[in-house]
């Protein structure tokens, strides 16, 4: 009879020797428990707070560890550090669906988030974006509004298509946006192929004090691919972790996914008379405007040591950003520097950025953050104010700011300065008549009106027929059409190799 291995003890919180892992302490085998039973107490007090609160969007995903280098001398446009030609940079990954909960399947008709995390020699710099180059709407104050349409009804807890389109057609800037979402790429075929996108537009600056427009593209190595329509249904009710199982496997075996960083540059002036305003969220700079011009390649080596420690209080935030970089007019942009924050402060705590996964790189740093729930980061008694006479620093800064930009005017309530080719549906017709090639538009036209069979009641159908046809005319026809004949059946096959977008 071979003898059982020797247990290793386990501990309590305290580091104490745990007096059980297996019973609890009670009055005789048969009496009740006991208050006094700590560790018992412990353990199911953590047990009851084991799950913070999931993420109001983008709650289920995943991600991995890797390394950014950057390949190209990009240095007449920015003095970002990381962005020195050789430098290799620390990193992590974060892709997830935007309306699904936690449970939800991977396979979701849904936009996917594309969330980068940078540990710089600066400071951690973050860039959090999506696999499409642009998004519903333009002005954050209706992002609140945009994402309860796209979550449950308050009445019988379901999601619903009615409502959706309810909101999709009550703004027609989520034009472009729905193209996107109900053309192939709406489903990729794995997180490793599909493209992510900054899609706002930020500020790049270099030594010498001059200022440049950005706009950041991460191209798959592994190509685009996407699901059909019936293949995501089917793989949604056989394996409702697909995305994150293949990461994960892909990782383990060796198969490490990557992504060239491209960017497209705008000269500074340039934006104030470009024929689209180039801050509009809703809208891309076409490539044969401005190309792409390659800068490094990100690369996904190592899969998390713990799920819960290292994703889910992972926190991403556009209001990371290091010296070389900075924000733009963009609205949507403006409002999530203090949303992301903001919702980790509620969601983690207001000390978020001390977890091992968060915290930045650079030594010698010194924050005038002071205390909160559980505080770990401290300076023992040195000062936590400034300015102060004991050599602790502070910074002390006046005058015009490097990552700035000049503005005036009256304040108004208004979305942007129209410029002479800005419209809502432009850009949208220009995908559906340049960007997809006829099995495109028969799969594009089949999921929109499949969708809007799914329950959409009138006047709100009415709506999306319009909102069709102003896109473009012989599409809108036929997708009410479809709708109405209900000739809705399921998505052609279709290639996995997608093209690549050039708007012109």
């Amino acid at each position: 009879m071979t003898q059982a291995p020797a247990q290793r003890g386990s501990t309590t919180g305290t580091g104490a020797p745990a007096p059980s892992d297996r019973n609890s302490l009670s009055v005789g085998p048969d009496g009740p428990l006991l208050l006094h039973d700590h560790h018992f107490i412990e353990q199911m007090a953590h047990f009851n707070r084991e799950r913070v609160p999931e993420r109001n969007v983008h709650a289920k995903g995943s991600g991995a560890f890797g390394t950014f280098e950057c390949t190209a001398d990009v240095s007449q446009w920015t003095k970002a550090a990381m962005f020195t030609q050789g430098t290799t940079t620390d990193m992590l990954a974060r892709f997830s669906t935007v309306a699904g909960e936690q449970g939800s399947p991977d396979t979701w008709r849904d936009p996917r988030g594309f969330a980068l995390k940078f540990y710089t020699t600066e400071g951690n710099w973050d860039l959090v974006g999506n696999n499409t180059p642009v998004f519903f709407v333009r002005d954050t104050m209706k992002f609140p509004h945009f994402i309860r349409s796209q979550k449950r009804r308050g009445g019988n807890g379901l999601r619903d298509n009615d409502m959706q389109w309810d909101f999709w057609t009550l703004n027609p800037e989520s034009a472009h946006q729905v193209t996107w979402l109900m053309g192939d790429r709406g489903i990729p075929r794995t997180w490793r192929h599909m493209n992510g996108y900054g899609s706002h537009t930020y500020l790049w600056y270099n030594e010498a004090g001059e200022k440049f427009w950005v706009k950041f593209h991460f191209i798959s190595a592994q190509g685009v691919e996407c699901l059909t329509q019936d293949e995501a249904n089917r793989i949604a009710g056989e394996d409702s972790d697909f995305h994150r199982r293949d990461l994960n496997e892909a990782i383990e075996r060796g198969d490490h996914p990557s992504w060239t960083l491209k960017v497209q540059v705008m000269p500074y002036e340039e934006a104030k008379t470009y024929r689209f305003n180039p801050f509009d969220l809703t809208k891309v700079w076409p490539h044969s405007d401005y190309p792409l011009h390659e800068v490094g390649t990100m690369t996904l080596n190592k899969n998390p040591d713990n799920f819960f420690a290292q994703i889910e209080q992972a926190s991403f935030e556009p209001s990371a950003i290091v010296p070389g970089i900075g924000f733009s007019p963009d609205k949507m942009l403006l409002g999530r520097v203090f949303a992301y924050a903001d919702t980790h402060r509620y969601r983690i705590g207001p000390n978020y950025q001390q977890l091992p996964v968060n915290r930045h790189r650079v030594e010698g740093a010194y924050t005038y953050q002071f205390d909160g729930p559980m505080a770990y980061d401290h300076v023992g008694d040195a000062p936590k104010y400034a300015p102060n006479s004991y050599d602790a620093p502070y910074s002390d800064l006046t005058g015009p700011v490097e990552d700035g930009w000049e503005t005036d005017g009256e304040m108004v309530r208004e979305a942007y300065t129209l410029r002479a080719e800005d419209d809502d549906f432009g850009q949208a017709g220009t995908m559906v008549r340049e960007v997809f090639d006829d099995a495109a538009r028969e799969r594009f036209v089949d999921n929109v009106a499949g969708h809007l069979a799914g329950g959409v009641s009138e006047p709100v159908l009415e709506r999306a027929f319009e909102y069709w046809t102003s896109v473009d005319a012989e599409i809108g026809k036929r997708i009410e059409e479809a709708v109405r004949s209900g000739d809705h059946g399921a998505p052609a096959p279709h290639p996995t190799e997608a093209q690549e977008v050039v708007e012109a």
